[in-house]
């Protein structure tokens, strides 16, 4: 579990206590027990150590590896972070409505949402900046102009940018209510069936009508792993994917529609793993899965598609100033449409 953390008095510094139940060495466990907020990966708190900035009893401990006791007090020298510079970047966008108030863009797989200190530029908002200019819901205010919601690097498709304040406001409320509809389609190792004894005697999983695959869990980060999510019961933010086959393919793998009730971090990635049916090309959440000779040529295809395949398909709100129900639907990318036609062929 993770240990209890207070902030020191002295600006810059953190107090972490090795709690009963930490990973036995360093690095996991200040990984496991710094808060969510803090914003501490791993790789940073390495370097942390690397640098002399991880202390125990005022002695600097410079060892990743070094074990750890339960009760132990470390001290966590932060640094200032570094601040991330916005600019203007002629990016081109892939534009699918626009008005005065807000901004519907099919983003690229590749692109990062907002700009961060590993990804300073290249970033939508970037683009954005240079598209709407000073009419971005937030400039000079929110680090993140216009964002309201997000989707993966790596995942492709639809996303609603606000451009002035009264829109990010009612955009940002019918996110909270989950008034918004939102679409994945996904291709998925295995086929999720009703007629599965394994898949539903899994805790928070169960059918609807129609064969529509639900999963209620609660979402936290990893343990030990700072990047990712991870399907807990004590503790997280409540989180309900539901899910339908579209199409299978030698019971090896199926195109799946997914539509999200909350949206939390990487949700559909997790849920989907944690059912046993991990997306297809998934890096951090896919395992090492692989499709069988039951596909053929197919399986190969599949083996070697570079990032999880994942679509945001389509997305329907209310205009937050006019009250219009809109909704929009973007194509399958090329990468996608190609995997599916090979599993298709098989």
């Amino acid at each position: 579990m993770d240990g209890p953390f207070e902030d020191d008095d002295t600006v810059g510094l953190m107090t972490v206590v090795i709690g009963p139940d930490a990973p036995a060495r360093l690095d996991k466990a200040l990984a496991a027990a710094v808060p969510e907020k803090a914003a501490l990966s791993r790789s940073r708190l390495m370097r942390m150590i690397a640098e002399g900035a991880v202390s125990r009893a005022g002695l600097a401990v410079t060892d990743p590896k070094t074990r750890v006791a339960e009760g132990e007090v470390y001290a966590l020298r932060l640094d200032p972070a570094a601040a991330v510079e916005t600019r203007a970047e002629a990016i081109p966008l892939s534009v699918v409505w626009e008005d005065a108030d807000l901004v519907v863009i099919d983003k690229p797989v590749g692109m990062v949402v907002h700009p961060a200190p590993g990804s300073p530029s290249g970033t939508l908002v970037n683009a954005l900046l240079h598209h709407c200019g000073a009419s971005l819901s937030g400039i000079g205010g929110e680090r993140r102009p216009g964002i309201v919601h997000r989707i993966d690097k790596d995942t492709s498709g639809l996303l609603v940018v606000a451009k002035s304040d009264r829109a990010h406001h009612g955009l940002a409320r019918q996110f909270e209510d989950h008034s918004v509809t939102r679409h994945y389609l996904a291709v998925v190792h295995g086929v999720p069936q009703a007629s599965d004894a394994r898949l539903r005697g899994l805790r928070g999983i169960s059918f609807e009508a129609g064969g529509i695959l639900k999963i209620a869990t609660r979402l936290a980060r990893h343990k030990t792993d700072r990047q990712r999510q991870a399907v807990v019961w004590d503790q997280g933010r409540h989180a309900v994917t539901r899910a339908r086959v579209v199409e299978a393919f030698a019971g090896q793998a199926a195109l799946v529609d997914c539509w999200l009730e909350t949206g939390r971090t990487h949700q559909i990635r997790v849920h989907l793993a944690y059912a046993g049916h991990g997306l297809v090309g998934d890096p951090t959440y896919g395992g090492k899965r692989r499709l069988g000779a039951a596909l053929g040529a197919a399986a190969e295809v599949g083996n070697s598609f570079p990032r999880q395949a994942l679509h945001a398909a389509s997305l329907g709100f209310d205009h937050p100033v006019t009250g219009e129900r809109l909704e929009f639907f973007s194509p399958l990318p090329a990468d996608m449409a190609g995997l599916i036609a090979a599993l298709r062929a098989g």
